[in-house]
């Protein structure tokens, strides 16, 4: 047998056992409401090569690559034990274990790690939660995506309505024709078809109510079977209080704005802050794209080394917001060609900071340049630190960050020396370190930060509404602190 052959036969081997995780992942999601994840990254719904390339992808970050025949143990393990609504890593367990040395079994070990959703220990599944979208533009539609997706165990979030301004001819049809394919995004995973006559988006069997409104206080859920629902404003048209207050209305319990929040409402980053967040609060918002994904890593670099002062300046993709080509605008050069030119413009990411992460006592300035690209943007976040540091040991601290902290979820970590803008469109993180182009002379680091600013941004929003929703279930092993 040569070497091409053994690589062949590994590779069958390996594609033989993702395939047979794949009835056990969505055996354990459907019945017990577990999400299955590999170092952060759901399993739940991938194909064979997708889970053979999540796995492959740990190396990025963990230095070396894990493979299936590693971490299916600890999948079979997990079907032994009475679960409970719960995340599990199987890539967390498999790496804790390797590191345990008390000789304990892979079942033995993996009861231990997971004991707080087991047993007496379990939380009920709880009933789905109604969620209104109030816009359907570029993050609602991606935000309805994701809603639509997580709705598998019948558990957690439920799409209910959408409410638009109504356009002409064949409105819901176009809609739907919308969320169904996207230019960036690429195709929707499932099938949708359209019921003109109930005015309604029928989505992998989620039955999603169009309503047409432009007045927010003309609107009453209840009358559609929404109750308790919380609505995701994604317009940006009303940012203070007393604009998305006129949102809750009969059937609306809470208002989450997929914008940076004016006032006193407050500007909530999922990783870092969102445990501020009152029970009785009612409104409150996801600040921005941008907001969300230099506040994780600030954090985590004022966590380990302080931080005096710090300038972030932002390589957006362009928006919505800009012209196609050079037309009037109400803002200064957001009226020339978005495809054509790269336009300087303001951002109000460096200001949030301050609402988001009030226990940093540094001033950050920022600013922005959009550019021709139609997703993804890069952050360079420029710091001067409390303490000298090297470039490795920033790197080796911000990799752990990204596999086993409570900032997991929001910091990735990638190591690839080719790596290039349209190689992180749809990440789930709200920001991906490029060890490669990572700068550090004595106190002073540079971070260059890739974020999906529409999909990365919607599973931030995602992650809140889960928060303030209860349903946002606890992942085990439990990050470190």
């Amino acid at each position: 047998m040569t070497v091409n052959d053994d690589s062949f036969t590994n590779w069958m081997h390996r594609e033989e056992i993702a395939e047979s995780m794949i009835p056990i992942i969505g055996k354990l999601h459907r019945e017990q409401d577990v999400n299955v994840l590999l170092h952060s990254r759901s399993l739940v719904n991938k194909s064979v090569v997708s889970i053979l390339k999540t796995h492959r992808f740990a190396r990025q970050i963990a230095g070396e690559e894990l493979s299936v025949t590693e971490t299916m143990p600890f999948l079979k393990a997990l079907t032994m034990l009475d679960l409970g609504p719960s995340q599990i890593d199987i890539g967390m367990l498999a790496a804790t274990y390797r590191a345990d040395g008390r000789g304990l079994s892979v079942e033995e070990f993996t009861a231990e790690a997971v004991a707080g959703a087991t047993g007496e220990n379990k939380i009920e599944r709880r009933a789905s939660r109604d969620v209104v979208l109030y816009g359907f533009g570029r993050i609602g539609r991606l935000i309805a995506r994701l809603l639509i997706e997580k709705a598998g165990s019948g558990n957690g979030l439920r799409l209910r309505a959408i409410v638009v301004r109504k356009g002409s001819g064949q409105d819901i049809v176009k809609r739907a024709s919308l969320l169904r394919r996207d230019s960036i995004h690429g195709q929707f995973q499932g099938t949708i078809t359209v019921d003109e006559a109930n005015s309604k988006i029928i989505a992998n069997g989620n039955e999603i109510k169009v309503i047409y409104s432009d007045d927010p206080t003309a609107v009453d859920y209840t009358a559609y079977g929404v109750k308790d629902a919380i609505l995701i404003d994604n317009t940006g048209r009303w940012r203070d209080r007393e604009g998305l207050s006129k949102h809750l209305r009969p059937g609306i319990a809470k208002v989450v704005l997929t914008a940076p929040g004016k006032g006193d409402v407050p500007n909530i980053v999922h990783g870092v802050n969102h445990d501020i967040i009152e029970e009785d609060e009612r409104i409150l918002s996801c600040a921005s794209c941008t907001t969300n994904a230099i506040v994780p890593p600030l954090k985590a670099m004022a966590d380990e080394y302080g931080v005096l002062r710090g300038h972030v300046e932002t390589v957006h993709s362009y928006t919505n917001d800009q012209n196609l080509l050079d037309n009037y605008h109400g803002s200064d050069r957001r009226g020339r060609s978005a495809a054509l030119n790269m336009v300087i413009t303001e951002t109000g990411a460096a200001s949030a900071v301050a609402k988001a992460l009030p226990e940093l006592d540094a001033p950050i300035t920022g600013s922005s340049i959009r550019v021709p690209v139609p997703d993804v943007s890069i952050a360079i976040l420029s710091l001067r630190l409390e303490r000298e540091t090297t470039r490795e040991e920033v790197l080796d601290y911000l990799r752990k960050v990204s596999l086993a902290s409570p900032l997991k979820r929001q910091i990735d970590f990638i190591s690839a020396p080719d790596a290039v803008s349209s190689d992180f469109i749809g990440s789930r993180h709200a920001s991906i370190v490029d060890a490669g182009a990572t700068k550090v002379d004595g106190d002073n680091a540079i971070l260059y930060l890739w974020y999906d600013n529409e999909f990365g941004y919607s599973c931030q929003v995602i992650r809140v509404v889960q928060h303030v929703s209860g349903v946002e279930y606890p992942t085990y092993p439990a990050p470190a602190v």
